[in-house]
């Protein structure tokens, strides 16, 4: 591996002009040489006059990004802000292509996708594989297609690992950007393949698990991810009812407090639920069909299970040089609403995590919610 830069960079940056923060971002990450570029921008701030500036202060570069529901870096939980992070030419090789249009994606479209990635890589002169190649995709969060386009991909994949996010749009669902090739896109999705001999871990936590509390779906819309009815009542009061509280205190930051968990092959992933329909129906950030058996969650400490994680992941590679993290909305409601933003913040700052706040997280194949899923590099063993 060649001697140079070993050293992933991260930035966050505030600011009115967005062609400037582009700039300066391109600038505080070293872009021209850096192997992959990738930022995480609010959905406040201009895209079209930032993704202008970026294609040039990127260009040469692999440069992939997305629309958040909040923003994760050296600030720890930032917010109304574009962080990013870039990967030093020499210690990584990557290769990065785009999905344009989700709706019409498919398995076999997959398969080429990650063909052609690993092709890529091999002419760098590096051959993929597990222990020295992680992907990361950022998708559409409103696409509802993030089950069938992450499970695609790990299969085409096999045994390299993947994680990700769902891009977002703060509170107000009404559209999710991906960037890739120059632009932002509504209905796409990026895949970032990368390699290196550095140590690396992916990895998911989650500070849920279920209770004795069960409730049935018995009438949904599988494909808008819209559930009508639970034990057999109208869904928001049934739901309400079980959590109680009043149909009409039916809000995000109670979601974020009761979420239900299912369980598939012998693990509990988190269904989290996005909003209340007029019609008494929720929407689901998550796969959702009649018949699920559901079960109300109980929370465990976040902080402590996110602290615990980074413990476990530091002992395996040695204090990460870089997390990069894909942090669920709801997580972020909780921790404002249990008044431990501060202390999280400060744990994000202490392991160098960048990332984002999103509409949902991929992990291999599976599209879950309310998790922290990503991938921690570590520095050569000293002896390298």
């Amino acid at each position: 591996m060649p001697q140079g830069n070993r050293t992933a960079r991260r930035a966050a940056l505030h600011g009115d002009d967005p062609a400037a923060l582009a700039r300066e971002l391109a600038v505080r990450l070293d872009a021209a040489n850096s192997a992959a570029v990738v930022f995480f921008i609010s959905p406040l701030i201009d895209r079209d006059a930032f993704a202008a500036a970026a294609r040039e202060a990127f260009a040469g570069t692999i440069a992939l990004g997305c629309t958040t529901a909040g923003e994760l870096g050296p600030n720890g939980m930032d917010q109304d802000s574009v962080v990013g992070f870039s990967l030093p030419r020499g210690a990584f090789h990557a290769a990065g292509s785009r999905i344009e249009d989700i709706a019409g994606f498919t398995v076999a479209a997959g398969g080429e996708m990650v063909s052609a990635l690993k092709a890529d890589l091999a002419a760098q002169g590096v051959q993929p594989a597990a222990e020295r190649t992680f992907a990361m995709l950022l998708v559409d969060g409103l696409s509802v297609r993030e089950e069938l386009v992450a499970s695609s991909l790990s299969a085409a994949l096999g045994d390299i690992a993947l994680f990700g996010g769902s891009a977002g749009d703060g509170l107000r669902f009404e559209g999710t950007h991906v960037y890739a090739d120059g632009g932002f896109r509504t209905g796409a999705a990026a895949l970032l393949l990368v390699h290196t001999e550095l140590p690396f871990r992916v990895f998911k936590t989650q500070h849920l698990t279920g209770t004795d509390t069960k409730l049935v779906v018995t009438e949904a819309d599988a494909p808008s991810r819209v559930v009508r009815e639970i034990d057999g009542e109208p869904a928001d009061q049934a739901y309400a009812r079980l959590v109680g509280v009043d149909v009409s205190a039916l809000t995000p930051e109670v979601f974020a407090a009761h979420p239900v968990v299912v369980r598939l092959g012998g693990q509990q992933f988190v269904r989290s639920i996005q909003k209340r329909n007029g019609d008494g129906s929720l929407t689901f950030y998550c796969a959702i069909e009649e018949g699920l058996v559901l079960s109300l969650a109980q929370a465990g400490d976040l902080h402590g299970m996110l602290g615990e994680a980074f413990r476990q992941i530091a002992l395996e590679i040695g204090p990460p040089q870089l997390i990069i993290g894909c942090d669920c909305i709801l997580r972020r409601l909780e921790v404002d609403r249990t008044g431990a933003r501060e202390r999280v913040s400060r744990l994000l700052e202490e392991h160098h995590v960048v990332g984002f706040s999103t509409y949902g997280e991929q992990i291999n194949g599976m599209h879950v919610n309310q998790t922290f899923t990503g991938v921690a590099i570590g520095s050569l063993p000293k002896a390298a």
